[in-house]
Order: C-alpha cells, then structure tokens, then sequence
C-alpha cells in the first residue's frame, strides 16, 4: 500500500494535468478497494456476474465491517503519519490546482480531487481536524467565490460538510474567516445557479444542526504524526466511526466548551440572513439528518 500512495503522490506533486489525473486514479481505485468486498456475493449474484448480459457490482461495506478489514487497518493506520497521508496530499493539489486559474480540464480535476477528498476525510476522520486551521479552511472557502463554475461551488459545499461533521473546532474557524458571509453572499447573488443555491440551503439545515464533541485526538506533541498531531491504533479505529446525531444526548444543551446549540447558532446567522426562524422551523419539522432540534 505504501508503494501505490507513493506513486501516485508523486502523480498528484506534478504540474502535468494527465499525471495529476491519473494520481487521482490510482487514490480512487485504493479507496474502492477497500470500501468493495467481492468476498461478500452469494452463489447467485457470482453466477450472474459471470454471465455476458453484465456484472453484479460488489456490494459496499458498512463502516462496522471497515473496522475488521485488515486493508482498511492498514489504510487507516498509515493515515496517522505525515508521509502518507491523504487528505494532505489532496489538500496541496487543490492549492497548486486553484493556482491554474479556471478552464475545463482545470475544473474537472478540482472537482475529482474533491470528490476524493470527501471520501478520505469520511474513512479517516482524524484528518478532518486539518480543517482546524485557517489556511486549509481559506482553501475551500476560496474555491466557493462567484468565478468558480457551478460544480466546484457544489463539490466544494459537499467537502465543507464532510469537513465539519462531528468537528465543532473546524466550525468555530469555519466562523472565524467569515464562512457564513460567504456562503449568505453566493446565496444572494443573482448569478448563482438553483443548483447551487439548493446546495447552499443544505449546508445552513446542516449548520444550525446543535453540535456534538470533536472526535478526542492523542497526544497532539507526539512526534512524526498527521499535521496535528495525530495518532490512534488499530484497536480504537472504531471510535472515530462511534459518533452519531441519536447518541448525543440532549442537543438543547452545550456538551463541550467548544460546542454550540442551534439558537446560538441561529443569531450568529441571523447577521447575515433574514427569516432564519423559518429554516429552524423547517428543521425542527422535518429533521432532514435524523436528529432532534429543541
């Protein structure tokens, strides 16, 4: 495993398009392997995969079954070091990407390295705390200005989420640039598609949601981890997945220092937003992401 990250980081370190796209690749097809057992079809489903008419897919693993895949351990744990870290890598693509300015293959690679870097940060969560700091959080709020195309703005809100989930310290920095000023500002411009717009929408359903507790990182000093320090065994992988909306408790309720319930939420965009009652109505009525807003 070490060996393919290897490759295609240095794939994702060029400054040729067709090298870059095939280091996006090369992450993908990991990434499918390991959310993909083939080991799992019946009898049936392997007869009919061998059939001309077509194939049967593999289906997709539960992030329970993750937990026992040895690859998946092995992903997992080679995440905690800076050398192979994904999310990283990602990250700095995108940068040296956004730096090329805006045409179609341009756009089309941005848009895949997204798309990966949502997966990633959702099989490693830990990587999700990169998101802590200003110059990463700049990162997706600059790929959301009015020059981008449409399909940027929108992979870039997907990541946005995937980045704060579960990680009130990213949303507190996520507050601190000016987020939701940019978000409420795409949201009034007249240029901004409806797709974009409906996109925006989710995200403040997503943002008001009352906060649960970053994830626990380790000893943030220890040395040769992830930018923050990260490192975790193979034992307690499962913890980083144990975090849910239902197990939190009473969400009237601040559970940390560093969380914040929908009312406090509410009138910070309020500053930015008129009728922001009515979304948190419409929250509370209809609870779009399974949880309870009070």
């Amino acid at each position: 495993m070490e060996t393919l990250l290897a490759h295609s980081f240095d794939y994702l370190s060029s400054y040729d398009q067709a090298k870059i796209r095939k280091g996006l690749r090369q992450v993908e097809g990991l990434l499918a392997q390991i959310c993909l057992s083939r080991s799992k079809l019946s009898n049936a489903d392997k007869r009919r995969s061998m059939q001309p008419t077509g194939s049967v897919p593999p289906p997709q693993k539960s992030l329970a079954d993750l937990n026992e895949d040895p690859a998946f351990r092995e992903f997992f744990k080679l995440q905690e070091g800076f050398q192979w870290n994904v999310a990283m890598r990602l990250i700095s693509s995108l940068e040296h990407l956004l730096g090329r300015g805006s045409n179609g293959a341009n756009d089309l690679l941005i848009i895949s390295t997204l798309d990966l870097l949502q997966g990633v940060l959702l099989l490693h969560p830990p990587s999700r705390s990169l998101f802590a700091r200003e110059i990463y959080m700049n990162l997706l709020l600059d790929l959301l200005e009015p020059g981008n195309c449409p399909a940027i703005q929108s992979s870039t809100l997907l990541t946005l989420v995937t980045a704060l989930l579960d990680n009130p310290t990213n949303t507190r920095t996520f507050e601190e640039l000016d987020g939701l000023l940019t978000v409420t500002s795409l949201f009034k411009l007249r240029a901004t598609s409806r797709e974009v717009k409906l996109k925006l929408v989710e995200f403040l359903y997503f943002y008001l949601m009352p906060e649960t507790p970053s994830i626990p990182i380790a000893n943030a000093s220890a040395p040769n981890t992830a930018v923050l320090g990260l490192q975790r065994s193979p034992s307690k992988i499962a913890g980083a997945f144990s975090r849910s909306v239902n197990a939190a408790g009473d969400f009237s309720r601040d559970t940390g220092a560093d969380t914040k319930t929908t009312e406090y939420k509410q009138a910070i965009l309020g500053r930015y937003l008129n009728n922001v009652e009515d979304l948190v109505e419409d929250l509370k009525e209809t609870a779009p992401f399974g949880g309870k807003v009070y």
